[in-house]
């Protein structure tokens, strides 16, 4: 057994990322200033978008876009089951109705059939996730969405890095970002939009600062002097130049980092091929670059007469830590007691929710680390 833990995920913070972080701690500008300035203008750069804003988490960009689009009620919100529940949770608080698509059973990622036919003239918005990495056929979903006039929004929260034909995911429409610590890069807690909608954008910077209509650091006018005015009611979402100054240094290494991730998943692939109760996802049959934010197994419930839960468990007792992405949404106590969410809606995203487990995966990891979680499984499953 491991004698020492090895967590499912730790960020990559290096010691220039301290010395980053130390130096605007000495400037005497914390807030939103220089820095998440020169952040939005690289992460630009790095995915290819005419323009993006930085926030204080992907959940409060979301939000804000919901604001921005005007979602309430009698809307309705098209998204998968399987993710994270803040998604979930903002469509219910805007008093909107989520509409749940079905995933593919072996990739966890939405078709473009299956939100096809979950259109309804009620339907606001369409957000497809980008899972684990990689992504969804968004192409023909764009097509979709623009015909019916519905606006899309990409969950790219998982996404840093992820190409689609050759072009990396937000690059074009609208994308929400996580930088989490679990991410391909972190900036502690923070997330970014990326829209090729410029009055989207407008509306998103006056919505994150109490509805200002400047900018907590306004590049022309520093001091917001004379008093800026409220356009409309806002709310505190802005980034700090303390986060963003770590997310520059990090996005310097974002491909470094997917790189060594990809690595890792390789040597997962081919040593779990000798363990017949863990089914590994399939990669889409579209191009695409796998960033690896998480990697996903299935366990053979079945096979191995033990439940995913227990399982995790076993893992943990022996130094090996596992994350859970995700539990389905409509299975969740609130859903399913106040929505009449039930099982058998969603068939695929129940199997998988019922199996799924992310293995530790993150840039510092060896393949010793790797060679430890593939021992530590066959000998649980042994017994």
């Amino acid at each position: 057994m491991r004698i020492d833990f090895l967590p499912f995920s730790r960020p990559s913070i290096s010691e220039e990322d301290i010395t980053d972080v130390v130096e605007v701690l000495r400037s005497g500008w914390l807030t939103t200033g220089p820095k998440v300035a020169e952040f939005e203008q690289r992460f630009c750069d790095y995915v290819g978008c005419p323009g993006a804003v930085a926030l204080s988490s992907a959940t409060a960009g979301m939000h804000l876009v919901f604001k921005a689009l005007g979602i309430g009620e009698g809307d309705e919100v098209i998204t998968p089951s399987m993710t994270w529940v803040s998604t979930v949770n903002l469509i219910v608080l805007a008093g909107a109705k989520p509409v749940f698509v079905d995933v593919d059973r072996e990739t966890l990622l939405v078709s473009p059939e299956s939100i096809k036919a979950s259109l309804t003239s009620s339907t606001k918005l369409i957000i497809p996730v980008h899972f684990a990495g990689a992504s969804v056929e968004i192409d023909p979903i764009r097509k979709l969405a623009a015909s019916k006039d519905v606006f899309l929004v990409e969950d790219a929260a998982h996404a840093l890095g992820t190409q689609y034909k050759g072009e990396r995911i937000g690059g074009r429409g609208t994308s929400i970002f996580s930088f989490h610590p679990i991410k391909n890069i972190t900036t502690g807690e923070g997330g970014m939009i990326c829209s090729d909608d410029k009055d989207l954008l407008n509306h998103i910077r006056r919505l994150k600062f109490h509805g200002l209509g400047v900018d907590a650091y306004d590049r022309d006018m520093q001091g917001r002097s004379p008093q800026a005015e409220v356009l409309e009611p806002g709310y505190k979402y802005n980034m700090t130049d303390i986060s963003a100054v770590l997310g520059i240094s990090q996005l310097a290494c974002v491909d470094k980092f997917n790189s060594r991730r990809t690595e890792l998943a390789m040597k997962y692939r081919e040593r779990l091929q000798e363990i017949d109760e863990i089914l590994p996802l399939r990669d889409p049959s579209y191009p695409i670059k796998y960033a690896w934010h998480l990697f996903i197994v299935r366990l053979d419930i079945e096979k191995a007469k033990l439940s995913r839960d227990d399982f995790m468990q076993e893992l943990k007792q022996r130094n090996i830590g596992t994350g859970l992405h995700f539990k389905a949404v409509h299975l969740q106590k609130y859903y399913k007691e106040s929505m009449g969410m039930c099982r058998g809606m969603l068939p695929n995203t129940e199997w998988n929710s019922d199996r799924i487990c992310s293995l530790p995966l993150f840039p510092e990891m060896t393949f010793d680390d790797v060679d430890d979680v593939v021992e530590t499984i066959k000998e649980i499953l042994s017994k």
